[in-house]
């Protein structure tokens, strides 16, 4: 018996919601007021989606303050992260050389 009243229960607050939902979709200006909702709705997704690539940038900036304060301090910093001491040829104004076998 507890479980009827309880489908009975769930089925009466399924059916006033769904008269809610027609009531206010036959208001008027309804149209425009979804619209707008869903229009903010892709607003905020592209909002979220942009903060998200700040956080990013804001991990990769901090990580960068670290390495500048490490080489500022004189602490040798990762092989990867030096220059490399090896001279490097300027562009030619040429086209690409063929290679000599």
């Amino acid at each position: 018996m507890a479980g009827a009243r309880r489908t009975d229960l769930l089925g009466r607050l399924a059916d006033l919601s769904e008269e809610a939902i027609q009531r206010l979709s036959d208001a008027p200006g309804a149209d425009r007021a979804l619209g707008a909702l869903n229009a903010m709705r892709d607003r905020m997704d592209e909002l979220q989606k942009r903060v998200r690539g700040l956080e990013e940038l804001e991990q990769r900036l901090t990580a960068l303050e670290r390495k500048v304060e490490k080489l500022s301090k004189g602490e040798p910093a990762s092989s990867a992260s030096r220059p490399s001491s090896k001279t490097t040829s300027t562009k030619s104004s040429g086209g690409s050389r063929a290679k000599k076998s």
